[in-house]
């Protein structure tokens, strides 16, 4: 008996995360629409990202070039918890984090070595079809930056 009733209250659990997750306004694909974004110039472009459930954690893998025009590509997985998780593939942030501020909005800080690096906000609208990413702080020559990129649902 307390064998199926851990199996069953494991088993809820799971599910319980699932939709959870599910229902988050962040997942799915997104891509950049650069007629409504205000990037950085001399900075890179996230032409893709998509944000998918790993388990109990989401993985962001995010797509694009550099300021040079040569493809990039970088991964994160962790939660939306305010904790640091590693980041693959980024020459800005070796480390990530992700606050949940509401149903619709992140906060996000990227560090390199220890220091921060990066510090934005990600707010998708109210119909969950466009996603807002503004961000500012220092590049990897250690000029100062800012941008606001605009995504929409895939």
């Amino acid at each position: 008996m307390k064998t199926r009733l851990f199996g069953l209250t494991l088993l809820l659990g799971s599910l319980a995360v699932a939709v959870c997750v599910a229902a988050d306004a962040n997942m799915g694909t997104w891509k950049l629409n650069e007629a409504k974004s205000k990037l950085n110039p001399n900075g890179p472009k996230n032409h893709t990202v998509v944000y998918a459930p790993a388990g109990l954690n989401v993985k962001v893998t995010v797509d694009g070039t550099d300021a040079t025009g040569k493809p990039t590509h970088n991964e994160w997985t962790g939660k939306f918890d305010g904790k640091e998780y590693p980041v693959t593939g980024d020459a800005t942030s070796d480390m990530r984090s992700y606050t949940r501020v509401d149903d619709h909005t992140l906060e996000l800080t990227g560090k390199k070595g220890g220091q921060v690096t990066l510090t934005g906000r990600v707010v998708v609208s109210a119909d969950g079809k466009t996603r807002t990413v503004t961000v500012s702080g220092t590049d990897a020559t250690g000029n100062k930056f800012s941008s606001t990129a605009v995504y929409d649902k895939q």
